[in-house]
């Protein structure tokens, strides 16, 4: 198998694992298929914390042996998160990695505490092999832990529940042929019964920000905890109009405030 197949098989099995708690993406996927579109992923966003044995740069390993680079970074104060983003240089039409990571030090000592406490569990093995970014929890979850991280911390607890896996995908809505911008993809998609994140408007960004991004709300799904069956969000799904610069290419990097609030697709409902 190439490096190019070999990509494409790990991010095929990424997407995957994404839908299977996420079916509303296969979903709208699916509908955009059916209307003879090729849908492009801009993007795959995945979140962890900035443990000494995690951070950002132990799931980008996994991208960058397949020719991926760092080229952003951003910072998120209110939400105590910062994230880069990379791009694979040897193939454009790689979809983009865009990884985030909670800033443990700037949490209470419970959320400190019960992260590290998580992420202890973690077999270092595990970490260095590439079906980590996909691999979900190692650890066990109590449903009164997660609610006490989400009053704090609505990441933290989206990560001490899913793990790492992706958090989302990412529809290039310059790459579909009949949906010129995004009011016509969100008008799609709520047509077909689906809640878009409306946190900071239905559309954030803006041309002269030279990228426009929509999501819908997170899909909530059946958890088993220690404690009981629950439902909690899972992952949604984006989608991103990209504008170009004044060298007449395309912007490829993303906006701190407009993701600030894309991050609210996995709040409660």
């Amino acid at each position: 198998m190439t490096d190019k197949n070999a990509l494409k098989n790990f991010l095929d099995l990424m997407w995957h694992d994404y839908c299977a708690i996420n079916p509303q993406a296969q979903q709208i996927h699916t509908a955009l298929v059916n209307k003879g579109e090729n849908v492009h992923n801009d993007h795959i966003a995945l979140r962890t914390f900035n443990h000494p044995r995690l951070g950002i740069n132990s799931l980008a390993q996994h991208f960058v042996k397949y020719g991926y680079t760092e080229c952003g970074e951003y910072f998120f104060s209110e939400k105590k998160l910062y994230a880069k983003h990379f791009e694979n240089k040897q193939n454009s039409l790689m979809p983009k990695i865009f990884i985030s990571e909670l800033e443990l030090e700037k949490m209470s000592p419970f959320v400190q505490s019960t992260l590290n406490g998580v992420v202890e569990q973690i077999p270092k093995a595990k970490i260095s092999d590439e079906t980590f970014v996909y691999g979900g929890k190692t650890w066990e979850a109590d449903f009164e832990t997660y609610e006490k991280l989400a009053a704090e911390s609505e990441y933290a607890s989206w990560v001490y529940v899913w793990g790492h896996r992706p958090n989302h995908f990412t529809v290039s809505v310059n790459a579909l042929k009949s949906f010129e911008g995004l009011p016509e993809i969100n008008s799609f998609v709520t047509g077909l019964g689906y809640k878009l994140n409306t946190s900071g408007g239905v559309i954030k960004g803006t041309p002269a920000e030279l990228l426009e991004q929509s999501s819908t709300m997170a899909n909530t799904i059946n958890v088993k905890f220690t404690d009981g069956e629950h439902q909690i969000p899972g992952c949604y799904y984006e989608f991103a109009k990209r504008y170009k610069m004044s060298n007449g290419e395309y912007y490829q990097g993303f906006i701190a405030k407009s993701a600030d609030k894309i991050f609210e697709s996995t709040n409660k409902i």
